[in-house]
């Protein structure tokens, strides 16, 4: 693929991630989104919860990086799961 077609998103179907079934969590709903970065995998996750009838998202990434997407993907789930667990709605509010 030529630089240009990588800077104008023209990336064929090969170089994006599969997509992960979402994970119901305690009420909030888990994406695991890997995240390609050359040869290994950055653990990253959208979390989503509903908070005072408001739909949230938070987004997890991590600076770990792993070899194997699946390996990622397990790994963005449970810190996903910690993150909720230490936070619960709380991950949806932003410091300033």
């Amino acid at each position: 693929m030529s630089i240009l077609s990588r800077l104008f998103g023209r990336g064929t179907q090969k170089d994006a991630a599969p997509q992960t079934e979402p994970e119901r969590y305690e009420g909030y709903d888990i994406h695991p989104e890997p995240m390609r970065e050359g040869t290994q995998w950055r653990i990253a996750a959208r979390i989503e919860g509903e908070v005072d009838g408001e739909k949230r998202v938070h987004h997890l990434i991590r600076a770990d990086l792993v070899a194997d997407r699946d390996i990622a993907v397990a790994m963005a789930l449970g810190k996903a799961q910690q993150m909720i667990n230490e936070q619960g709605a709380k991950i949806f509010e932003r410091s300033h």
